[in-house]
Order: structure tokens, then C-alpha cells, then sequence
């Protein structure tokens, strides 16, 4: 990277291309149980590295007696996780019985179908601490039922031994059963990944992003996954789902907002903390990890050992920080992050340092409050940093991607279409010019879910000048 841009450097203007949502409840490349005709009752064993995992009931076929209702269940030791759906009265709820004892679980404005509608499917996940029973129609998903076990089984869910011998039941008419690895209900917070000197890596001759896959809840209920774009169809496929072990605390978590580094022949892996997220929790206890890993993250699903990355906040009010990005220079190590001087009240930062155990602050844009996407990269040839400005900032500092030198000093704004919520600014170079991906706000599986389950896939593409 050459010296730092003048004020009078011509960004790159974009103009929007497509949009995309690859919803999917079960991974396509984590299906570890497909059966055609299960019978009236089935029970199998389905262990799982993590606490993400869908069954799903096709082909639903309801009659006039007790098989008029639908129950499907994950089982592991003494706990029972449960969601049934009687097709007479159109309800559906969830039953969790635990060594305290059995509790039924169902919404008094979601639990009850549309009359007349005819259900397509029945499923239940598990994401994180959270269950939830959801049924398609015309082939889209509503959540009916959803309920968080903190308060019933603690951190039960993410215990290893626990998801090793988890088994998935089921009772009732139907034509097909599947269960495997939750998918996304909406991807957000995706990065290209790279190599280490900001390069895009390649898989198959295609650019790989991660993402963020959306569960049926807030941040607590998503992941990391691994995803190849085809820059001139604007489409994406799925390749692998990533979880984390804590350096501080037990069990397996679906941490996100990650970025992926090739490094000398192997992969970085930085991640947040969110897979546990409380607002509630001392300061401090959202922060950022790193990973280290030979094995192939380009297909399957992995859990990661990491050990804490410790991002510099001197001087600053700061509960957390999130959202890492990673550079190796000629001078060692550029990391881009975010800090929170509350929750929610965020703004860029930048960490320089020989190496990664070795970081200071170099510098913090603290005049912002709803910045985020803080992201290393190269415009004609010079270095800059490129954030998000949300709808929640200041005048000023409202829906659109500031750029900034490595002083965190503003230089000017990327013309490009900015979606609802805080798409990134994820650049990847192609042949015809920048591809920006990004995302919006937009929900899905009804009112029970919220805000967590955003959002559509967003594309954009450079526009050039005529000659």
C-alpha cells in the first residue's frame, strides 16, 4: 500500500445489482438424518459439535385421529425438548421436561394458524439456548412457539458431552423427516475473506465471504458460515458453519461477526463474542477471540479452540468491543474494531501493532455513535478505512459508508445505495470492477423471532465513468 490518499481521491460510485435470501433451516451440507416414510414414530441418534440443529417434518399429512397431531423432539440424558402441532385445532406449542419437571410453552397471538391454510411443514430448532417450533405455508416459515432454556437448563445446550448424545424423536403422519445443522433464516455481517495482506482468497476460482446466519432470535440464536460468490451471477453457495470454544468458560457457542484470514498456509479466525450475548453482563464480557487452524473450514462444520485477542481501548468509555478486521503490513499487524461506550453506542477504532499479542490504539472515531463494519482496505492503490454509518447516528452521520485514512480522519464517502439496518462495506474486486456486498434489516418467520433474523443479501456494482 502506497502513501495516503488526498481529499481529492475519486472513489468508486456504485449502483445496485440484485438482492438474495438463501433461507434454509437445515444446512445444505450438514443433512445427517433423511428419511422417506419414517412410520407413525422414529427415534435416532443425531449428535451434534454445537448447539444448532433442525428437524424438519415434509409432506405433513394430518388425520381425523390421534396422529391428527404432529410432535417432534430433541432428546439428550433427562431433558426432552419437544414441539407438537395439532392439525384439528390449527395450534402448536413446545414441551421441555427437564429433572425439574415438564413445562408447556405456547404463544397466545403466534401459536394459532390462519384458518384454512394448509401446513406444508413442521420444525423445530435449537439455536443456542433457544427452542423454537416454526410451519411453512406456500414455502415460507413462521415461528409459533419459541422459548429461551437459560432459565431451565443454564448453559446445558452448549455442553459437548450434552450434544454428543442429543437423539431427535418423532410421532405422527408424515411423509419425510430430516434434522441436521441449522442454516440461517438471513445472512448479515459479510466480509470478505482474505490473506493476510488484504488480498481475496479464492475457493474454486471464486471470492469466499463469511456471514453471520441469522437464527430464529437475537444474536444469542446465529453463527459464523462460509460462503462463495459468483461476482457476475450475484449468487451465493453455502460451504461450511463455524463454532467456537471460550478460552474462559465451557461448552461450544455460535459466535459471529468473523473475519478470515489465510496466513502463511493457514487460517486466522477472529470472531465476537455474540453467541452468548447479554446486555446485562459486566463490561467487558463482549470482546473479540482468535483462532488458529490446518484443517479445511471450506467444507463441513468446525469447532474452534481460541484463545482472547486483546484489542486496546485506552482512554475510551468501553463496555465491549466487536466486528475485528485484520491487515498484515511490511510493519506488522493493522486491526480494525468497534467500541461500545454502551449498548448500544458504537464507533470505529484501529490497533497497530508488531504482532497480534502485541497491540496499541492508534486511533478511535469518537465522535460517532452507530458506526460499525470497520473495514481494512485499498482504494486506487491507497490504504483506508471503510465503516457504516446506521440511521441512529448524528446529523451527518446517517445511512452512508464513510471513508477514513488510518487516523480514523474522514476523507470523503463511497457513493453506493445503503439498505436499512448497517450493511457493511465488503468490496470485492473483480474483473468488471467492485462487487458491494452487503445487507439490510428485513425480518423473517413472523412477529416471534424480532430483529435477530435479518437480512437479505445485497449487491451492488461499480459503475464506471464513460471514457
Amino acid at each position: 500500500m502506497n502513501a495516503e490518499p488526498t481529499s481529492s481521491a475519486r472513489w468508486p460510485r456504485f449502483e445496485a445489482a440484485g438482492e438474495t435470501r438463501p433461507v434454509a433451516l437445515i444446512a445444505p451440507g450438514a443433512v445427517q438424518l433423511d428419511l422417506a416414510g419414517p412410520g407413525e414414530h422414529s427415534q435416532h441418534p443425531l449428535p451434534q459439535p454445537a448447539p444448532s440443529v433442525a428437524v424438519v417434518a415434509e409432506d405433513v399429512r394430518p388425520t381425523q385421529d390421534a396422529l391428527a397431531t404432529l410432535d417432534l423432539a430433541l432428546v439428550s440424558g433427562e431433558v426432552a425438548l419437544a414441539a407438537g402441532y395439532d392439525a384439528r385445532r390449527g395450534t402448536v406449542w413446545l414441551t421441555t421436561t427437564t429433572p425439574a419437571g415438564t413445562k408447556r410453552h405456547r404463544s397466545r397471538r403466534s401459536g394459532r394458524l390462519e384458518q384454512g391454510r394448509p401446513v406444508d411443514g413442521f420444525a423445530l430448532t435449537l439455536t443456542g439456548v433457544h427452542l423454537t417450533a416454526l410451519t411453512c405455508t406456500e414455502g415460507s416459515w413462521t415461528a409459533r412457539a419459541r422459548v429461551d432454556l437459560g432459565p431451565l437448563l443454564g448453559r446445558t445446550t452448549h455442553d459437548e458431552s450434552w450434544l454428543a448424545d442429543l437423539q431427535v424423536a418423532h410421532a405422527g403422519a408424515i411423509g419425510r423427516l430430516r434434522a441436521g445443522g441449522f442454516g440461517q433464516l438471513g445472512l448479515r455481517d459479510l466480509r470478505l475473506v482474505t490473506e493476510a495482506n488484504g488480498a481475496p482468497y479464492h475457493h474454486e476460482g471464486l471470492p469466499v465471504l463469511s456471514a453471520t446466519s441469522a437464527g430464529p432470535g437475537f444474536f444469542d440464536t446465529a453463527h459464523t458460515s462460509l460462503w462463495s460468490l459468483d461476482p457476475e451471477r450475484l449468487t451465493l453457495r453455502h460451504l461450511s458453519d463455524l463454532f467456537f470454544r471460550r478460552p474462559d468458560r465451557a461448552g461450544v457457542y455460535g459466535d459471529h461477526a468473523t473475519h478470515l484470514v489465510r496466513e502463511d498456509g493457514r487460517w486466522l479466525v477472529a470472531t465476537s463474542t455474540w453467541g452468548d450475548f447479554d446486555a446485562s453482563a459486566p463490561p467487558g464480557s463482549l470482546r473479540v477471540i482468535l483462532a488458529r487452524s490446518d484443517a479445511d473450514l471450506l467444507s463441513g462444520r468446525h469447532v474452534l479452540d481460541t484463545a482472547p485477542l486483546a484489542l486496546p481501548t485506552d482512554g475510551l468509555t468501553s463496555v465491549g468491543v466487536w466486528d475485528p478486521h485484520l491487515l498484515r503490513t511490511s510493519a506488522g499487524w493493522l486491526v480494525g474494531y468497534l467500541s461500545a461506550r454502551r449498548f448500544f453506542s458504537f464507533h470505529p477504532v484501529l490497533a497497530e501493532g508488531p504482532d497480534l499479542g502485541s497491540l496499541r490504539l492508534r486511533a478511535a472515531a469518537t465522535t460517532r455513535n452507530a458506526t460499525e463494519g470497520t473495514t481494512l482496505a485499498a482504494l486506487d492503490g491507497h490504504p483506508v478505512v471503510l465503516a457504516s454509518d446506521g440511521r441512529d447516528g448524528r446529523r451527518g452521520q446517517r445511512a452512508a459508508y464513510p471513508v477514513f485514512d488510518l487516523d480514523l480522519r474522514q476523507l470523503g464517502t463511497l457513493d453506493a445505495p445503503y439498505p436499512t439496518n448497517l450493511p457493511w462495506p465488503t468490496l470485492v474486486p473483480t474483473g468488471n470492477g467492485l462487487v458491494m456486498v452487503g445487507f439490510d434489516g428485513t425480518r423473517y418467520a413472523g412477529r416471534l423471532p424480532g430483529y435477530g433474523t435479518h437480512g437479505a443479501v445485497h449487491f451492488a456494482r461499480e459503475t464506471r465513468p464513460p471514457d
